[in-house]
């Protein structure tokens, strides 16, 4: 990919997020999909989060960066070059995650900004953004991501628990409803969506047969570096990998388990 042009950022700026379609091709894609699902320590250590209607949602979260192929996307110059211009300067790997989205039962996520809570991490400053990768398909049916347009713009919201998850206040979050453009974010396996910490997005249960897991890669600023201690880490370097590691990890690691 060529670096973001002035009008994509400027887009970036406006709406708080960017579609990108294709940004990872059917190979790579493939691999990521038939390692994560066939590691058991993924899908066993899968944590759940009951939503405010009582469905649960499933999520595997990774603050290490390893030398498998969930590390070879994190560090990859296609995702965390245009991560660097979107921050302005430097990044460093605040944490992925998987979203475990499963057939008919696959929960909701509730309305939310990810500096709602990363703000009390010890982020000073709202210089985060993520990556979110679509492993399957994701449509309406399946319980895409849907985001506001231009909601980071509000700053930070009041969050509060919600069944297992933190949501923003409901209030503020009708009143930017009423104002703001509502938009399903529907991806292609491979196509990805960087979104802005501010920005208010959702995801609804899936009630399709179809799965719908998706990988979240998370960036914090190098200058951002949090004042204390949490469950992500503070600063530390993170080394780039070319993007042809992706491929090359993920099929020695295809031919290891046969």
């Amino acid at each position: 990919m060529q670096p973001f042009s002035h009008h994509t950022l400027a887009q970036y700026e406006k709406d708080g997020y960017l579609l990108v379609d294709n940004l990872f091709d059917q190979e790579e894609i493939d691999l990521l999909g038939r390692i994560a699902r066939a590691d058991h320590r993924l899908t066993e250590g899968a944590a759940g989060r009951r939503d405010g209607q009582g469905g649960i949602v499933k999520l595997s979260v990774e603050n290490d960066v390893g030398d498998d192929i969930y590390g070879a996307f994190v560090r990859c110059r296609r995702i965390v070059d245009h991560m660097e211009q979107l921050l302005s300067g430097e990044v460093y790997h605040y944490h992925h995650k998987m979203i475990l989205k499963e057939p008919y039962v696959g929960g909701a996520w509730e309305w939310h900004q990810d500096y709602g809570y990363w703000y009390h991490n010890g982020c000073l400053f709202p210089l985060l953004a993520s990556c979110m990768i679509a492993v399957d398909r994701a449509t309406k049916e399946n319980g895409c991501l849907q985001v506001l347009k231009g909601s980071h713009q509000l700053g930070r919201i009041d969050h509060g628990k919600v069944g297992d998850q933190t949501g923003a206040d409901m209030e503020h979050v009708n009143a930017a409803l009423a104002r703001l453009e509502l938009v399903h974010c529907e991806l292609a396996p491979g196509s990805a969506i960087f979104f802005h910490c501010n920005l208010l997005h959702r995801s609804d249960q899936n009630r399709s047969p179809d799965p719908r897991w998706a990988l979240i890669c998370c960036y914090n600023a190098a200058r951002n570096d949090p004042y204390k201690e949490s469950r992500h880490p503070r600063y530390s370097y993170l080394e780039k990998w070319a993007d042809e590691r992706i491929k090359e990890i993920g099929r020695q690691h295809l031919q290891s388990v046969g």
